[in-house]
């Protein structure tokens, strides 16, 4: 995955402004279908319910007055909604358009007019940021698994860092691939002044915000992302601090 950036006007940023740089917002989807019923979903591509839509919805008014450079999903369909409806609400009246980096999709969704490329926000869909996979939980109902299982141990596949579902992820194999990638590319583009959103799962962000937050194995197993509500993040003398929506809503 390639992401270009202006490393000339990025270095002149962080010259420029080494108290408040790029600011952050994590989502987590909406409610999904299967979150309504109940069942495992993991990496199975399910949509959102239509609470999961009102859900967007909400969180773009909430957002609405930050004017973001860059968005980040995962290639779920119900993180990729959540990002795009949420986007529909913002006054930037910029238009985020997935990125496509392979094949036809990347040929033929050239855009060829300088003032429309210039109110482009690039989606970058990464598989990093998906949602824990589940394994051979994938579709089941997690009362009726309980019931097969016993409450404590579907409580230890779901809740504990480091032990798996039958053929699935904990969260530590999970932190595995999105830590390197939020390193790699999203500290990045924060480093660079840049405005930030990431659209994505409850596990996949509980990892981040366990590396964020520098939070113990035991702490993270606390932690609860709650559909469709933002979390800011801003980043401020190089390293990210959580922030006040209610702050940072009155600028762009």
């Amino acid at each position: 995955m390639r992401v270009s950036i202006d490393a000339k006007r990025c270095n002149f940023a962080i010259i420029l402004n080494n108290t408040i740089m790029g600011k952050l917002l994590l989502i987590r989807h909406g409610q999904s279908v299967w979150n309504q019923k109940n069942v495992f979903t993991g990496w199975v591509d399910v949509p959102l319910s239509v609470t999961g839509i009102e859900e967007a919805l909400n969180a773009g008014t909430t957002i609405a007055n930050i004017e973001f450079d860059i968005v980040f999903t995962s290639v779920q369909i119900r993180a990729i909604q959540t990002a795009m409806i949420a986007l529909a609400k913002n006054k930037s009246e910029k238009t985020p358009v997935i990125i496509h980096s392979e094949g036809k999709m990347k040929e033929w969704t050239t855009i060829y007019s300088n003032a429309m490329n210039a109110n482009v926000i690039p989606v970058y869909c990464d598989w990093h940021l998906n949602e824990r996979y589940y394994g051979e939980l994938q579709g089941k109902n997690k009362a009726e698994t309980a019931a097969v299982y016993g409450d404590e141990q579907v409580h230890q596949w779901r809740r504990s860092y480091d032990i798996a579902p039958p053929e699935g992820e904990c969260l530590k194999d999970t932190a595995e691939r999105t830590i390197p990638f939020f390193k790699d590319h999203i500290l990045k583009q924060l480093e660079a002044g840049k405005n930030v959103l990431v659209s994505a799962h409850g596990n996949s962000l509980r990892s981040i915000v366990m590396y964020i937050e520098n939070l113990s194995r035991e702490e993270v197993l606390q932690l609860e992302i709650p559909t469709g509500i933002p979390i800011l993040y801003e980043f401020k003398d190089n390293k990210l601090v959580k922030g006040r929506l209610s702050d940072a809503t009155q600028q762009h």
